[in-house]
């Protein structure tokens, strides 16, 4: 019988999920969509003193917002609970135990000032930054070096300590990954990682196989950061549960600065004005906001969207997906070794198609919010249903709705007048006066005849079109920017067109 896929997402409540974290979510749940499997999140807090407030709601909210929401979590429960790493601390002491018992662990005493010496006495040239393994261990304060008694004598007392893995030397490790084929390591080029810290609390090497076993995790995909630590789980693997039960590993690639110089940080988002968290993050220790993509006004279908060709694509030209679609076509096999080089304004624009895609009934009523939350009331639905028709193909991100239409809603209360000022006089002053005299003449208030009637009155006064439109524009919007002027005039009305000519007449008897 097949194994039923189930995949996971173990993130730390530390801070905010930034793009590649959310990525490694969409994969795994695109994946076990595809394959009718389940998709489970588990919080790996098992670092106290890094953990944040807050962090974990923010998580659960980030999943809501992109729609990735896990068949099993902390907040909705399961089979193979409990979700929450510290909430499962017993469980592991007895892996650690058991990997002590064969000889494959150790107990290690050694006091931070201890560690350090032997940082500072070991450093070789060929060495400059000695670890704790095959060739230290040997020297430091652990089971390996003191005799039983010893050893029996300071866990007695209650002498802190941490259990170390003992890797073997000299052995080649490897596994077949999804995405990169055949990976080799050789052990001795890795150190005797924690396992079990002094607090009793595991580390992520013996938690992360401990859990994936007993939660039985089918696959696993996680970035590729996480590589060098693969001789370290193999061997928990092989040591505890046998390697043949081991998950199918993928190893993501990164998602890289614009430029492709290193990995996208946060230090990126606040240097080139770009958000790289889902949504917006308020860092605890020094009260700022990072930016995010919800906040900064993207659709959460085209975050999804872009965020699945960061690193994939499905052999086609296609770019634009929806959800279903993803679920279809999505394959680990075409997901990419190198990294992702992530391009803001690549963003952008699945944002604007995805806004032009929305339907009316899902994208006026964000909209209507966004005015909300400026003080405008964005009037009846069939008004504001006419601007949004009008200024969408403008607009790359919601709030770009609010920068496109907010006149349609109320008068500019100040005008650009140094774009018009120099090529000002009394001819155009007086074409307006006497266009907005024939206003009650014009039945059929729409664009084309505003245009007609505006073009012939032009004519007339032997004034090119194109040096009273401008004019015209700042009078109705108050800057030189915005849909076609004629289609501004025609949704604002007969009425409201008048006032605001009249209004920008008045100012110029003061120049």
């Amino acid at each position: 019988m097949e194994k039923k896929v189930r995949v996971r997402f173990a993130p730390s409540p530390t801070g905010g999920l930034h793009l590649g974290g959310v990525r490694t979510v969409l994969y795994n749940f695109l994946f076990a969509r595809q394959h009718r499997g389940d998709f489970i999140l588990r919080i790996e807090d098992t670092d106290q003193n890094r953990y944040v407030e807050g962090a974990e709601p923010y998580i659960y909210e980030t999943l809501r917002w992109c729609g990735l929401e896990a068949d099993e979590s902390p907040e909705r429960g399961g089979a193979f609970g409990p979700y929450r790493q510290s909430e499962r601390k017993p469980i592991y002491r007895k892996y650690a135990m058991q990997l002590v018992d064969a000889g494959k662990a150790y107990y290690a005493f050694d006091t931070p000032s201890e560690l350090e010496e032997m940082r500072n006495t070991m450093r070789t040239e060929s060495r400059p930054s000695p670890q704790y393994d095959h060739h230290t261990r040997m020297s430091m304060r652990n089971s390996l070096t003191l005799d039983a008694g010893e050893t029996r004598r300071l866990l007695d007392a209650g002498t802190p300590y941490v259990i170390r893995i003992k890797m073997p030397e000299g052995e080649t490790v490897s596994f077949d990954d999804m995405i990169r084929g055949k990976v080799e390591f050789s052990t001795s080029q890795t150190d005797d990682k924690v396992l079990l810290k002094a607090d009793g609390m595991p580390t992520y090497h013996l938690a992360v196989v401990v859990d994936d076993h007993l939660m039985e995790i089918s696959h696993a995909f996680r970035g590729e950061e996480w590589l060098p630590s693969a001789p370290v789980h193999i061997l928990l693997w092989r040591w505890l549960f046998g390697e043949n039960l081991m998950p199918q590993w993928a190893h993501l690639p990164l998602i890289l600065k614009p430029d492709g110089n290193g990995k996208l940080s946060k230090r990126d988002s606040g240097r080139l004005g770009i958000p790289i968290y889902a949504m917006d993050w308020k860092d605890p220790q020094t009260g700022e906001i990072i930016a995010g993509f919800r906040e900064t006004g993207f659709l959460p279908e085209a975050f999804v969207n872009m965020l699945a060709l960061l690193g994939w694509n499905d052999g086609t030209e296609q770019e634009i997906y929806s959800m279903a679609e993803l679920i279809e076509k999505f394959s680990i096999d075409r997901v990419h070794k190198a990294g992702a080089k992530f391009n803001y304004e690549k963003a952008k624009w699945f944002n604007q198609e995805w806004i032009r895609k929305l339907e009316m009934d899902e994208l006026s009523p964000q909209v209507r919010k966004l005015y909300t939350t400026k003080g405008i009331d964005a009037g009846d639905d069939v008004f504001l249903r006419k601007v949004i028709h009008l200024i969408r193909e403008r607009c790359h991100l919601l709030p770009e709705f609010y920068i496109q239409g907010r006149f349609f809603f109320a008068a500019p209360g100040s005008w650009d007048l140094d774009a018009i000022r120099p090529k000002w006089n009394a001819a155009k002053a007086d074409f307006f006066k006497s266009f907005v005299n024939i206003f009650p003449e014009i039945k059929e208030w729409n664009a084309f005849a505003l245009e007609s009637r505006f073009k012939e009155m032009a004519a007339a006064k032997q004034i090119k079109p194109g040096d009273l439109q401008l004019p015209l524009r700042i009078m109705l919007v108050g800057e030189k920017s915005g849909p076609p002027v004629f289609d501004i005039a025609a949704l604002l009305g007969s009425g409201e067109t008048e006032n605001r000519i009249l209004n920008l007449l008045n100012q110029t008897g003061n120049w």
